[in-house]
């Protein structure tokens, strides 16, 4: 059965006033070109500065009606992808929504001064749709914002996208019948149950979604906006293809708040952006074991540079859901401090830290940071783990063991006001990890290093 809410929004898109006459101009193509440490293609994202405008209020949209914003967002959305290049605009004022999904070739644009408030009622976001839950496929709530099989879409303007947080507090927890919700979508997976048949939506499995997701889609962009909080992961690029994160402010300090997680994702920038998360920065994963294995897509050339991570646990993160593999990774001339003047953040954990375990396989080599600032942090500028299991450990025993690949690890230019280590480097012997180097790297103050089945280690 259709959820009422979404039986208005399909119902409205026939009503939706389209561009009639000529055909519209094609839409203008941004080509990035990055000079990194791999072979990497231009990045090819939409130019909507000079496309057609469709303002939510011609589609009856009032700021404090959130059922009428509903529609008249889907409406214009639809009125924009029809005219094959369009860009829906959000005006100054706290505009009251529920889930927006958009479609291809469509600029979600908000004005400066609107405010996108999201609902923090679960029945806002079902159906459900095809989404992953720690690199494992299922259906679950929609995302708040959401495209899937898109192609040239983008988020952008001064506006803010703000999640009320009412419920998915409470869903952060982790009792029973989360638990055990985790370990039938597990062994729904490792039995190849059909994704349309995981629904996680029945129950108390309590999946929390994602603020952003763009699921396989291609050419991609979302600039400039603001985002306050977040029920679950805050951007997540998922199976996609050229995207580019650029001059973003993302402040969500709640549980599993990564800012951006590029997941199967390749061809992937992240620039200019400001980080204040309550969990990593920036994490490249590549799914979870049987899914992974059966999508075998790596998340490849991903590039970050000149952000400020204010707050966050890691710089960035590879790992754990790494099944897939991992590979051509550049991080470049950020800052990790909690403010631009440069005070320390004693809470933020390591500059790289690349994670996994013994049930994950996949591979991850030519991985790259250079040119990084920091004040004191807590871990170290580089860790590697290969027993990172958290909960599963005892959730579910090892039904294949296969070990993670871990080679190329460069880093250089790096100077930290303190740490509480060097390098952490803690691997399998029967899968050391290969190719590890440093250089200039400045800690204040003494900082040691450990090495657990390295070889072709370069400290200087």
């Amino acid at each position: 059965m259709t959820h009422p809410n979404r039986r208005e929004a399909i119902a409205g898109l026939a009503l939706a006033p389209l561009l009639t006459g000529a055909a519209a101009p094609a839409l203008r193509m941004e080509q990035v070109s990055i000079k990194a440490p791999f072979p990497m293609e231009p990045i090819a994202v939409p130019d909507f500065t000079s496309a057609p405008r469709f303002p939510i209020t011609r589609f009856g949209a009032r700021p404090e009606n959130r059922r009428r914003n509903i529609r008249a967002i889907a409406h214009a959305i639809a009125a924009a992808s029809k005219a094959r290049g369009g860009r829906v605009v959000v005006p100054a004022g706290t505009w009251d929504v529920g889930g927006i999904r958009l479609l291809s070739h469509v600029d979600l644009h908000l004005e400066e001064g609107a405010v996108l408030l999201f609902s923090p009622d679960p029945a806002d976001y079902l159906p459900p749709v095809p989404s992953s839950w720690e690199g494992v496929e299922c259906m679950n709530y929609a995302p708040l914002i959401y495209a899937y099989d898109c192609e040239n879409i983008a988020i952008s303007g001064r506006g803010k996208v703000r999640a009320r947080m009412d419920v998915w507090q409470q869903w952060a927890a982790r009792p029973k019948a989360h638990l055990d919700a985790l370990i039938a979508l597990y062994q729904m997976a490792r039995a190849g149950v059909p994704t349309e048949q995981r629904d996680m939506t029945k129950g108390e499995a309590h999946l929390r979604p994602q603020f952003i997701q763009f699921n396989r889609c291609r050419h991609a962009l979302i600039e400039d906006i603001s985002i306050e909080n977040s029920p679950f992961w805050t951007v997540h690029l998922y199976l996609s293809r050229d995207v580019v994160l650029r001059r973003a402010n993302i402040r969500a300090r709640g549980h599993n708040n990564d800012g951006c997680d590029p997941e199967m994702s390749q061809n992937v920038l992240i620039e200019d952006c400001r980080f204040d998360q309550g969990d990593d920065a920036v994490s490249v994963k590549s799914g979870r074991e049987d899914d992974a294995w059966r999508l075998a897509t790596p998340a490849r050339n991903i590039v970050v540079r000149r952000c400020h991570v204010r707050n966050g646990h890691q710089l960035m993160a590879i790992g754990s859901e790494l099944s897939g593999g991992v590979e051509n990774v550049w991080v470049d001339q950020c800052r990790v401090f909690q403010e631009a003047r440069g005070e320390t953040n004693s809470d933020f954990n390591n500059l790289l830290y690349i994670k996994t375990n013994e049930r994950r396989g996949g591979f991850v080599r030519s991985i790259h940071m250079t040119n990084i600032a920091a004040g004191a942090i807590k871990g170290g500028v580089l860790s590697i783990e290969t027993d990172v299991l958290y909960q599963w450990r005892t959730l579910l025993p090892t039904y294949q063991r296969r070990l993670t690949p871990i080679e190329g690890v460069h880093v250089s230019g790096v100077k930290v006001a303190g740490a509480g280590f060097r390098v952490n480097i803690k691997a399998e012997r029967e899968a050391p990890v290969r190719d590890v180097t440093l250089s200039d790297i400045a800690i204040d103050g003494a900082a040691g290093t450990t090495l657990d089945n390295v070889t072709g280690f370069s400290d200087r």
